[in-house]
C-alpha cells in the first residue's frame, strides 16, 4: 500500500467513522490521501476566453444596466472546473470590465488589491488615492489594499480592460471589507504623473519610508514595458522556458508590484518553441500582441490579442509562435515564493 493510499475500509471502522461524525470529528488517516496529496491537485482546468466574445457580451450589457447601477460592470472569467465560485484559480480572480462613454464607476475601497490590464482605451482614466491616470492599451494599473479608486470614460468609445484580484486570498482569510465613497469620484488631491515622477525614476524622495508593501507606482506604461524588451531582444537571451520574460517590480525594494499577486511581461520571436515548463502558480495569460499557441499537457490553446488563458498548477505547458508574440500575466507567485511553497520544474519530466 502506497504512503497515500487510505487504509481498507471495515464494517467495524465505517460504524466508528459514522460514530465521531456527530460530534465533528473525522479520521485523518481516512481522508489523508485526499487533502495531502503528491503533487498538486486541483479542480481548476485549462480555459481560453475569446476576447471577441467577452467584448459582445459586455456591450449586451451595457444595454441592460449603466456602470453607475452596477458599481462595477464586469463579467467575471469563471473557470469551468471551478463553477460557482468567481474564480479563475483557487486563488485568484479574474473579470473583464466595461465603462462606456460619459460613464463613470463610482469610488470604492476595498481589502482585495487589483490590477487592470488595459485591453482597449483611447483616453479611459482611472483615479487612485488621490490621482488620476490615463489609461492606454497594454498598460498595468495597480489598485492597492484599500485605496480608494473610480474609473471613467470620456471619449467617444466604450474602453474595457481585465481585472485581477485577490479576492480569493482575502475570502479565505475572512478578512473582507468594503465601502463606497458616497460619490462617483474622489477628490483628486495630486497631479497626474506624480508618483511616476516620484518613484519611477529610479529614484526616491530623500527620507521615504515604505508603508505598504504595494509598489507607489500605480501605472506601468506599456509603451515603457515594451521598449525594454525590444531594447533586451539585442542580445538575443532567450529563456529556453519563457522567451525573454521580465517581472513588474515595486521601485522600492525590487520586490513583487504587488504583494499577493505577480505580474510579467514576455516577449517570444517568431518561430520560437519553449522547453517543457510547469510550475505550482496556476497562471492566468493575456495575448498582448502576435498569435501564439499553448500546448497544456495533451490540450492546444490557440491565442490571439487580448484572449485569456488560464493554466492550472503544475501542468506543463510550451509556448509555440508563429510570428513576434508578447504576453501579460499574473499569478499568486508572490505568496507561494513567501511561504516558502513555490516550485518549478524546467524541461521534460
Amino acid at each position: 500500500m502506497s504512503p497515500n493510499d487510505a487504509p481498507e475500509n471495515t464494517q467495524a471502522r465505517q460504524q466508528f467513522y459514522d460514530a465521531i461524525e456527530p460530534e465533528s470529528m473525522r479520521a485523518l488517516w481516512s481522508v489523508m490521501a485526499g487533502i495531502i496529496t503528491p503533487e498538486p491537485k486541483s479542480d481548476c482546468i485549462p480555459f481560453k476566453w475569446r476576447y471577441s466574445s467577452v467584448r459582445a457580451r459586455l456591450l449586451e450589457a451595457a444595454e441592460l444596466i449603466t456602470a453607475k447601477e452596477a458599481e462595477r460592470r464586469v463579467l467575471i472569467l469563471e473557470n469551468p472546473g471551478l463553477a460557482g465560485s468567481s474564480k479563475v484559480t483557487t486563488s485568484l480572480y479574474c473579470g473583464v470590465q466595461c465603462v462606456m462613454p460619459g460613464e463613470v464607476a463610482p469610488a470604492h475601497r476595498h481589502t482585495q488589491s487589483a490590477l487592470r490590464f488595459v485591453l482597449e482605451s483611447a483616453g479611459g482614466f482611472t483615479a487612485v488615492g488621490g490621482e488620476k491616470t490615463e489609461m492606454s492599451f497594454g498598460d498595468f494599473v495597480i489598485t492597492p489594499n484599500w485605496a480608494w479608486h473610480d474609473h471613467g470614460n470620456d471619449t467617444n468609445e466604450p474602453i474595457f480592460w481585465l481585472d485581477g484580484l485577490d479576492i480569493p486570498v482575502v475570502q479565505f482569510f475572512d478578512a473582507s471589507f468594503a465601502e463606497g465613497l458616497g460619490e462617483d469620484q474622489q477628490p483628486i488631491t495630486r497631479p497626474t504623473g506624480d508618483s511616476t515622477a516620484r518613484y519611477g525614476a529610479n529614484m526616491l524622495p530623500l527620507g521615504y519610508a515604505q508603508h505598504t508593501p504595494t509598489s507607489p507606482i500605480f501605472n506601468y506604461p506599456y509603451a515603457r514595458s515594451r521598449d525594454a524588451l525590444e531594447q533586451m531582444r539585442k542580445y538575443e537571451e532567450w529563456d529556453p522556458c519563457h522567451g525573454l520574460r521580465m517581472r513588474y517590480i515595486n521601485p522600492v525594494d525590487g520586490g513583487w508590484a504587488m504583494p499577493t499577486i505577480g505580474t510579467c511581461l514576455q516577449l517570444m520571436p517568431k518561430g520560437f518553441q519553449s522547453a517543457p515548463y510547469k510550475s505550482t502558480d496556476a497562471t492566468v495569460y493575456v495575448g498582448v500582441e502576435g498569435r501564439g499557441r499553448l500546448r497544456v499537457r495533451d490540450e492546444v490553446i490557440d491565442w490571439g490579442p487580448r484572449d485569456v488563458v488560464v493554466v492550472p498548477s503544475w501542468h506543463e505547458i510550451i509556448h509555440e509562435t508563429a510570428e513576434d508574440a508578447v504576453l501579460f500575466s499574473y499569478s499568486d507567485r508572490p505568496i507561494q515564493e513567501k511561504l516558502g511553497l513555490f516550485r518549478e520544474h524546467r524541461g521534460n519530466a
